[in-house]
């Protein structure tokens, strides 16, 4: 019998790597997504998202912003204020991806409640 799976039943092969294992690859981690689903619908400003985000130090909520605007998917609004007042918002590529979460949390509800 032989042991190795046929190519027909090859999910990713280390050539080209399969779109799902590109975009988690692209987006990173679970914070990314967490910040991602509490920019849905409306701006943030850090400290809205630090108390949405309950357990993300600061250092990775900045870096987490800072790699997903290099990335085009969060626009970071610095108003000419006193104090500074900067504001995160998601841009339509990053809108493009509700559709993903809203999949993500429904069966979250339906299978893990």
């Amino acid at each position: 019998m032989n042991d190795k799976p046929s190519k027909s039943k090859e999910i990713c092969s280390g050539d080209k790597p399969c779109k799902i294992e590109a975009t988690l690859k692209f987006l990173g981690n679970k914070w990314t997504f967490l910040i991602i689903h509490a920019l849905m619908g409306d701006r943030k400003r850090f400290k809205e998202l630090q108390y949405l985000l309950k357990g993300i130090s600061p250092k990775t909520l900045t870096e987490r912003l800072r790699n997903l605007e290099e990335k085009g998917i969060v626009h970071r609004e610095i108003f000419p204020v006193i104090p500074p007042k900067v504001e995160y918002s998601l841009t339509p590529k990053g809108e493009e991806l509700k559709t993903m979460l809203d999949a993500l949390n429904a069966w979250g509800k339906k299978h893990l409640d």
